[in-house]
């Protein structure tokens, strides 16, 4: 019989165990293997049942086994020891606390999904997890952090395999309360709540669940309220579900419902004030918007709140193509806004321009959401070296005549938050070395350029380590194999061979992630023929352990999956490569630490960044990959190797897949595989040591979040406090109106004349020339402006490369015509072809940098001519 209602009966916990709940609560259990050991300890069997979930745990304990452990001695000090642990943490300082004073309050960190631990499934991918991480590493640090996302009543989708292989989606319905989230209550113990106004009249409610992780609250916004219309509980159904609508529900909800939550929970817990609010890629950009109206309300008008707004604002995307950003049909978003709907007081016409895709090779009808977060946010990144010089060429339209290397998007290289990837057994073994305390700290802290302490690890104990893990999950494999041959429809009776899957003496290739075409799930594939002779070489033979899901809506994707398990499936090989289906959390922290090499192959450079990587290098797995993301910056030899690749313009796709698989292939044949079973004098594989070593003590410490937290507070956060602080309503307005002065005078601002004491186009290393400027400056003056030289070495267009500015001053006063002029030094410091050119940008001491206005003013082609701006 099926009930006609549900509840969730959560047990009556005996006095001396009231503090486990708090335990339970508190997700820092997911990344602190001593609380996980005390929940294991309550009873070991139902601990694996509930997939290492202490709410779940606690759910299925019987009361006479909660009365035996309230009498139990040792258990309560053990409990009594953890719960005062977990206290320290969430109270004592820790590196945030000793920095100086200028850092911000709090910081509101708002993301579309986030990855904290499989028992909140709550995310899709990387984008989830760095959040995740991004989270654990600011409370391992003190960073007084406010997460905010949404909570999705079916997270992302769990995925079976048919009998032909083919991927099929199931959405489990997830009830908050069997989560570990807490409603958020207002002081009359009702559920707090946010609305939104909607189109005819109608209102998106949304109540509040609050995850404790750590010291960091994480606010879920979840439309499944009685308030709601079918229609509107439906819009926190599903992550990345839905039309355009439904999407675009989710992120004003995110965004707009986002920061009213964030004010109910500073008003009732009495949580500081965020004064930077940080943009994890675009989905949560209308939070700039409401904002807008907050201050709007306060009596600014907009464009002075558009300035203070911008002034606390950074925006991270994640995202290296076009299409991988959220972008929406003009009128749907208009619809959403102004008298009848959502920020009535805000003309809709403002809020169109700032998404509005009004540059060359834009599409003028768009509503871009990564333009808008741009827009909206004063300093922005991209997330590894590489992504921030792909990031400037592709937002570049933006500030139309700077070069792509001075469009103001830095970079700061995601981490990874080791606790939580790091195997017990590897950390147990750098504990050895230097004690648990030291260890932890250089884990979440970091800060150090090298592991000194793993040199001393004798070479047998790492190869033990690499083998104890290769074990682990080969063990883990064969489960969750013959888990997903029943799903298929298989009988226990067909499934001996499984006993019979993987070796752990066998070099283990780890390939797991999303499945994009531009990752390339099946490139492996490429000649099937010579994996065959790797999978099955006699003496040097590898195995391959692949997993990853394909988006709901990606039938390419999906035929990518089932191309490779049709391959898996073959009997000739199937003991040496595996498909996985319901890449997860869980299943991934068994995955890294047990392979020895980890396989990444996108096209590059569309990678933006890439972590699974940097796990697996955490735990001594050596990568693999193509020159892209985080590995293009990162990689030695010692830690690795290169894929090479050939991203020439002209390279045909499938001939360009043809070269890197080939290349990829010559890798495992002629050096990846030799490494691994050469055994030196001592019987090791002495060299595949040293480089797991090398990888562990230099690799190691550049891959931590805490590194990437750190990064962010003092690049981005600390700068954004103090711009936050600086702009008060008079100097919003004073700005505000600077620039709508400096942009209705630009098209007068020129460069008239330019001369160089040079007297021919030959000159000698060393020289310094004197350079003389005529501008018109317009109804604007020399404190609005700064004019510049620009030279360096050119090449054959002239395009000016490695460029050094020097700033010009004025000299006297302006002449009849209002024209000034401006003097200072050319240095002629490097040899060969050699330019020059000057301009004139806008300047304020407000400006975050000289390009934040979109606006230069140079010599025109005809005085460019004249003034033969280039030296030989």
């Amino acid at each position: 019989m099926k009930a006609i209602r549900r509840f969730t009966v959560r047990p009556v916990l005996p006095d001396p165990l009231r503090s486990i709940g708090d335990l339970a609560r508190n997700l820092r259990w997911s990344w602190h293997a001593e609380t996980r050991d005390l929940f294991r300890s309550v009873d070991p069997e139902r601990w694996a049942a509930s997939g290492g979930d202490p709410v779940r745990l606690l759910g299925s304990v019987p009361p006479a086994r909660l009365a035996e452990l309230a009498g139990d001695g040792p258990f309560l000090r053990r409990l009594a020891a953890v719960a005062g642990d977990l206290h320290d943490y969430t109270t004592g300082d820790r590196w945030y606390q000793t920095q100086p004073e200028e850092l911000p309050a709090a910081i509101a960190y708002f993301s579309p999904e986030f990855g904290i631990t499989a028992a909140l499934p709550q995310y899709s991918g990387g984008l989830g997890i760095l959040a995740g991480d991004h989270l654990k590493a600011a409370s391992d640090l003190g960073v007084p952090l406010i997460g905010v996302g949404l909570l999705y009543r079916h997270g992302y989708f769990r995925q079976t395999l048919s009998r032909d292989g083919w991927q099929q989606e199931h959405y489990p319905v997830l009830d908050p309360n069997e989560l570990p989230v807490v409603q958020l209550e207002e002081p009359d113990g009702t559920p707090a709540q946010v609305a939104l106004a909607l189109p005819g009249g109608k209102r998106l409610h949304a109540r509040i669940w609050l995850a404790q992780v750590g010291r960091v609250p994480l606010l879920l916004l979840d439309s499944d309220v009685e308030e709601n219309d079918l229609g509107e509980r439906g819009v926190t159904d599903r992550l990345y579900g839905g039309g355009s609508e439904h999407r675009l529900l989710q992120e004003m909800l995110l965004g707009i419902g986002g920061v009213r939550a964030v004010r109910a929970y500073c008003r009732l817990t009495g949580h500081p004030e965020p004064e930077v609010f940080h943009t994890n890629e675009g989905h949560a950009g209308f939070l700039g918007l409401e904002r807008i109206a907050e201050l709007c309300a306060e009596g600014l008008d907009f464009d002075s709140a558009l300035e203070s707004v911008r002034a606390g604002t950074v925006f991270t995307t994640h995202t290296p193509v076009p299409a991988g950003i959220d972008r929406f049909d003009r009128e749907l978003v208009a619809r959403h806004f102004g008298p009848d709907a959502e920020l009535p007081r805000i003309d809709v016409d403002r809020i169109l321009r700032l998404g509005m895709e009004s540059y060359p090779g834009g599409e003028p009808n768009l509503f871009n959401m990564a333009v808008m977060g741009l827009r909206l946010a004063q300093r922005a990144n991209g997330v590894s070296l590489l992504h921030g010089n792909v990031s400037r060429e592709m937002f570049s339209g933006l500030w139309p005549g700077f070069d792509a290397d001075e469009v103001p998007i830095t970079s700061v290289t995601n981490g990874v938050h080791a606790p939580t990837w790091v195997a017990p057994e590897v950390f147990r073994l750098g504990a050895r070395q230097i004690g648990d305390r030291r260890a932890e700290d250089a884990l979440t802290v970091g800060g150090s350029d090298r592991w000194d302490a793993v040199a001393d690890i004798p070479d047998q104990d790492i190869f033990e380590l690499r083998r104890v893990l290769r074990e682990q999950l080969v063990t883990e494999v064969r489960e969750r194999l013959r888990a997903s041959w029943r799903q298929r429809g298989a009988h226990t009776a067909e499934l001996g061979w499984i006993d019979g899957v993987l070796d752990p003496d066998v070099l283990t290739i780890g390939f797991a992630r999303r499945v994009p075409s531009y990752k390339r799930l099946t490139l492996m594939l490429r000649d099937r023929d010579r994996l065959m002779d790797l999978l099955l070489h006699p003496e040097r033979p590898v195995q391959i352990v692949v997993a990853g899901k394909a988006h709901p809506a990606d039938d390419g994707g999906k035929r990518l999956v089932q191309e490779l398990v049709r391959f898996a499936d073959d009997p000739r090989v199937r003991h040496r490569i595996v498909f996985l289906p319901d890449y997860g959390m869980a299943m991934a922290q068994k995955l890294y630490p047990g392979c020895d090499i980890w396989l990444n192959n996108p096209l590059r450079p569309l990678e933006a960044c890439g972590t699974s990587g940097m796990k697996a290098a955490l735990n001594g797995c050596l990568n693999l990959s193509v020159l892209d993301g985080w590995w293009d910056e990162w990689f030695q030899p010692d830690f690795g190797w290169s894929i090479p690749t050939a991203d020439g313009a002209g390279t045909d796709p499938d001939h360009r897949d043809d070269i890197e698989a080939a290349a990829l292939y010559d890798l495992l044949e002629q050096r990846v595989t030799p490494r691994f079973y050469e055994r030196g004098q001592s019987g090791l594989p002495d060299r595949w040591i040293e480089m797991v070593r090398h990888t562990l003590s230099l690799l190691g410490p550049k891959v931590l979040a805490g590194r990437m937290v750190r990064e962010y507070v003092e690049r981005l956060y600390a700068p954004a406090a103090l711009s936050h602080r600086s702009m008060g309503p008079d100097t919003a307005r004073d700005l505000a109106e600077w620039k709508g002065r400096v942009r209705a005078a630009w098209p007068g601002v020129t460069v008239d004349h330019v001369e160089t004491s040079a007297s021919d186009a030959l000159a000698e290393l060393g020289t310094t020339l004197g350079l003389r400027v005529r501008v018109a400056l317009g109804d604007l003056g020399p404190d609005d402006v700064d004019v510049q030289v620009v030279s360096g070495r050119v090449d054959e267009e002239d395009r000016i490369g490695d460029a050094t500015v020097v700033p010009l001053k004025p000299v006297g006063s302006p002449d009849q015509d209002g024209r000034w002029v401006y003097e200072g030094p050319l240095s002629l410091d490097r040899t060969g072809p050699f330019g020059y050119t000057v301009r004139i940008l806008p300047a304020h001491r407000l400006l975050a940098s000289s390009a934040e206005l979109g606006l230069v003013a140079g010599p025109s082609e005809e005085l460019v001519a004249a003034a033969g701006l280039l030296m030989r």
